[in-house]
């Protein structure tokens, strides 16, 4: 699967790409992420890309032309077909089934505002798919678009150690509601033990408990799932 990634700072993803199982799934060629500095389609000699907004008000807007160019060069290289990804808090809420879906296109162009968003002839022109990773505000989309490829990641065949684990997560295709408590080693700490059926070493008693955990967490936490 392939990220490109279209940003003001590239460098804020330094550090992201070289950990943990995204380093692992890069290494092994399961994933590839490049970077597109956004300023280097700017013709401003000071590689400016944000301007006042027409009507006034506060902050700036990132402009139309270095955007639509870069991302129309970016989408001209390789031939796997791709899906432009506006990362942007007026966008589609993300959940694990719209996850589920982007996983089967083999390549993402994920657009990072900054400011005040983009010009909206962006958006006119480019028909991207807005998502939004919550209902708040962060100063860029660079962080949403690393939440959507370490969400993505996970459902690539290979990316963990073991599958399963995927659909046993919290809203995922094997287990829609909130997932059931874990418990590890050691099997007793401050007063606080393991449950017995844990222990028990029967596997349908396990299964049964917690499928019971996880309805009882949804039922407490998020009954819009149900």
């Amino acid at each position: 699967m392939q990220f490109d990634v279209l940003t003001l700072f590239p460098e804020i993803f330094s550090g992201y790409v070289s950990q943990s199982l995204l380093s692992k799934a890069i290494e092994s060629g399961l994933v590839q992420i490049d970077l597109h500095d956004i300023r280097n389609w700017t013709l401003d000699k000071h590689q400016r890309v944000d301007d006042r907004p027409y009507g006034g008000g506060p902050g700036m807007v990132m402009q139309v032309e270095p955007v639509v160019e870069c991302v129309e060069a970016v989408q001209k290289i390789g031939e796997s077909p791709s899906q432009l990804i506006m990362l942007t808090p007026t966008g589609k809420p993300l959940n694990q089934r719209l996850v589920e879906e982007l996983v089967q296109c083999p390549r993402h162009i994920l657009l990072c505002g900054r400011y005040e968003g983009f010009d909206q002839r962006v958006v006119d022109i480019l028909n991207p798919l807005e998502i939004s990773i919550g209902d708040y505000i962060l100063n860029g989309g660079e962080v949403g678009a690393m939440a959507l490829i370490d969400s993505m990641i996970r459902l690539v065949p290979g990316g963990l150690g073991d599958e399963q684990s995927s659909q046993d997560d919290s809203f995922s295709t094997g287990n829609r509601m909130l997932e059931f408590p874990h418990y590890t080693r050691p099997r007793e700490f401050r007063g606080h033990t393991v449950p017995e059926v844990l222990l028990s070493g029967d596997h349908g008693e396990i299964a049964q408990w917690r499928q019971e955990q996880s309805l009882q967490r949804t039922r407490e936490r998020r009954e819009d799932l149900l």
